[in-house]
């Protein structure tokens, strides 16, 4: 049987995004253990199935999957070279930045005055374009990305304090999977 939420499911994850177990909103969480019930699960995975989408289980987070050509690889590529690099970024910044982390922009801020590594890195970042803002706008540029891919939300609008959410896992899973050949490892790319 079919949950009376399963197009309120459909349309939070045909647009790319995630329903965590640690979501700071409720309703989100509501959702999240209702999928999480194994036999409402494969009810909508072949529910969901017959319109080409493929719902997923990650580590404490739902999400769709999709057959993809060609080109959507390669864009879904150069989007997975930008993830690392952002997790790459959040790790320089706290090596304990992980699911259920709590940091506002102005933390990363103030260590950006002090860690020429992170500002390096950031300088770098192409997830959030050439433009050489100051640190706080492009702070604030790269955390509107990690919420646009729901890596993170807000959890108290007062001190301005974001949560790392159970879908980070779907990023620290995907680096895991990357394997480099170790007689490759030390190759310089043309």
């Amino acid at each position: 049987m079919k949950t009376k939420y399963t197009s309120e499911i459909f349309e939070i994850l045909r647009r790319g995004r995630f329903i965590c177990s640690n979501s700071p909103d409720d309703q989100i969480r509501m959702l999240y253990g209702i999928l999480e019930e194994e036999e409402t699960f494969i009810e909508l995975q072949s529910y969901f199935n017959h319109i080409n989408y493929h719902l997923e289980h990650g580590n404490e987070y739902f999400y769709f999957s999709r057959s993809e050509s060609n080109a959507d690889l390669d864009r879904k590529l150069k989007k997975t070279f930008g993830w690392i690099d952002l997790l790459d970024f959040l790790k320089t910044f706290d090596l304990s930045f992980d699911i259920g982390f709590r940091f506002s922009p102005a933390e990363i801020t103030n260590q950006l005055k002090n860690n020429a590594d992170l500002k390096n890195k950031l300088d770098n970042l192409k997830i959030i374009g050439a433009d050489k803002r100051n640190y706080s706008e492009r702070v604030k540029k790269v955390i509107e990305q990690l919420v646009k891919d729901d890596f993170v939300a807000l959890e108290n609008e007062m001190n301005e304090t974001y949560k790392v959410l159970t879908s980070f896992n779907y990023l620290k899973e995907l680096v895991t999977a990357i394997n480099i050949p170790e007689e490759v490892e030390n190759e310089i790319p043309e």
